[in-house]
């Protein structure tokens, strides 16, 4: 194999394709990147064996070929080269020339016979939707996600697309929850699924398909056996599905209350950041005061002080003391684009509910003290 690429190009590329390599890979070919030649492109592909990336970049094809390179050690050595066109030369005994100016590497591969074969995509529905309102959907259910390990079905995703009947719009919907608290998306989208989807994907393949996602033009996804494929510019990403049975969400999401207030995003961010400043692992819960025409929060802490701060607001319901982990909302509101938003109440046994259009989080109250 023989190629010459821009040194930038390469240099996305083994980024991108090299985001899913972990340290702890118990097979040294797993730690390496697989170079393959098509006509006029150069395909790179990594995979940890429940994720796969494959990037096709431009690139000047002199002699065709395939090799595997130790991943981290070629990033770093890209990284320090200077601009221009970089060329790659693989010789006997698996060693890969990498040369740039005066400037030359040699390190040591493995064939391309020993990397993983990774699943194709053959005879499947594919299904495109756009960039932009997935990826808005994946930042405002991700976060929910629960990473306890004794949680498995709850360490991913739920993805659902409800097929359109007699022509009329599909419906998808993403949800994620750790039992504490619940984010549901959903959106009606003009998509031609011949049949209903159900899926959970892992959180770490959710965190490439975020990072990968422009925010324009469409990304096809295609249901393998237990995989899911996702293809976007000159990318594809490809992950294991967790199995398993996703609680039935349904069941938590309340009906909705007319006991609520109205909060602007950005002074409700700023007094819940001050309010953390005096949380501690074993003293999370703050303290959310509601009374007719003002929110109260304020935090005690043992040993540490108190804080207090009033919001005013219009509010026409019953007075209510209830307690809430602050980060539970900072999270959220991280990713809303909305410069306000409306907070229910039921009472202080029960969640509260951030609902906007087919928006739904819901946050379990914490006993305060705690």
């Amino acid at each position: 194999m023989k190629i010459r690429i821009d040194k930038g190009e390469l240099l996305r590329g083994v980024q991108i394709a090299g985001n899913i390599i972990t340290p702890r890979n118990v097979l040294p070919i797993l730690s390496n990147i697989l170079f393959e030649t098509t006509k006029n492109k150069i395909k790179l592909t990594t995979t940890d064996l429940d994720i796969g990336i494959s990037i096709t970049l431009d690139a000047e094809i002199v002699e065709p070929g395939a090799i595997t390179i130790p991943t981290k050690r070629l990033l770093d050595i890209i990284k320090e080269l200077p601009s221009g066109t970089a060329q790659l030369t693989t010789k006997k005994n698996n060693i890969v020339d990498i040369q740039l100016e005066n400037c030359e590497f040699r390190l040591i591969g493995l064939p391309k016979e020993e990397f993983p074969k990774l699943p194709e995509l053959k005879d499947k529905e594919v299904l495109e939707l756009d960039q932009d309102m997935l990826k808005e959907m994946l930042y405002l259910t991700s976060f929910a996600v629960s990473h306890e390990e004794t949680r498995y079905v709850l360490n991913g995703l739920l993805l659902e697309i409800r097929a359109g009947q007699e022509g009329g719009q599909a419906v998808i919907k993403l949800v994620g929850t750790d039992g504490r608290r619940l984010a549901a998306a959903e959106k009606k989208v003009d998509l031609k699924a011949r049949k209903d989807i159900k899926m959970i994907i892992p959180y770490k393949s959710i965190q490439e398909l975020m990072r990968n996602l422009r925010g324009d033009g469409v990304v096809s996804l295609v249901v393998g056996q237990n995989q899911v494929f996702f293809e976007m510019d000159n990318m594809v990403l490809i992950s294991r599905l967790i199995e398993g049975d996703f609680p039935d969400y349904n069941k938590v999401i309340p009906s909705a209350s007319s006991t609520k207030v109205q909060l602007d995003k950005e002074r409700f961010i700023l007094v819940l950041r001050r309010a953390n400043l005096l949380t501690t692992p074993d003293f999370q819960a703050v303290k959310f005061e509601v009374f007719k025409n003002k929110l109260v929060v304020s935090k005690s802490t043992p040993d540490i002080g108190e804080f207090k701060e009033e919001i005013p607001l219009e509010y026409n319901g019953k007075e209510l003391v209830i307690g809430f982990n602050p980060n539970y909302f900072l999270e959220m509101l991280k990713n809303w684009r909305q410069d306000s938003f409306s907070l229910e109440f039921y009472d202080a046994e029960k969640p509260g509910v951030v609902r906007s259009g087919e928006y739904v989080y819901i946050i379990q109250p914490m006993r305060l003290g705690s």
